[in-house]
């Protein structure tokens, strides 16, 4: 009686059946990330990294910690993701949205003008980063709304 009770249980989470289950619900993920900035001779430098897979140019972004704000915890991704410190500052950039692994997730962008960049940070062996100007932000990055934030932001902020 035991075994079939651990059959069924188990059975419920054979990724056939998680497969099943996900594509019933919509599961909607959210995030939030941060566009960090400098400013280099007179110019704004957007910093963009690679995701830790498939090597595409993103901003550094994550799950929002349950117990941090949005802000808080896009600083955490900041620094885990890009080793880049500095304070989110507190106004919504925008969002957008992002399929990843079957679901969509939902990403609240604010703005972080990048006080230190550290040398070693905890991510550093899985992506690479680079500071580009806005229009080459815009070339790389995938997401159409994404791009639309980028190119607003020296419309919304005097550098």
């Amino acid at each position: 009686m035991r075994q079939s009770y651990i059959n069924l249980v188990a059975g419920a989470f054979a990724p056939r059946n998680i497969a099943k289950i996900m594509s019933i619900t919509a599961v909607l993920i959210e995030q939030s990330g941060v566009i960090p900035y400098r400013i280099q001779d007179g110019k704004i430098e957007i910093m963009l990294i690679t995701s830790s897979t498939s090597k595409r140019w993103v901003i550094p972004k994550g799950l929002i910690e349950p117990d941090m704000t949005p802000q808080d915890s896009a600083a955490k991704e900041a620094w885990e993701e890009a080793g880049l410190l500095g304070k989110v500052l507190p106004d919504l950039l925008g969002t957008y949205k992002y399929q990843k692994s079957g679901h969509t997730c939902h990403v609240e962008v604010f703005l972080l003008p990048v006080q230190t960049i550290l040398e070693n940070w905890p991510e550093a062996s899985k992506r690479k980063r680079q500071w580009v100007s806005i229009p080459k932000a815009i070339k790389r990055v995938n997401e159409p709304e994404l791009k639309l934030i980028l190119a607003d932001l020296l419309n919304q902020y005097q550098f």
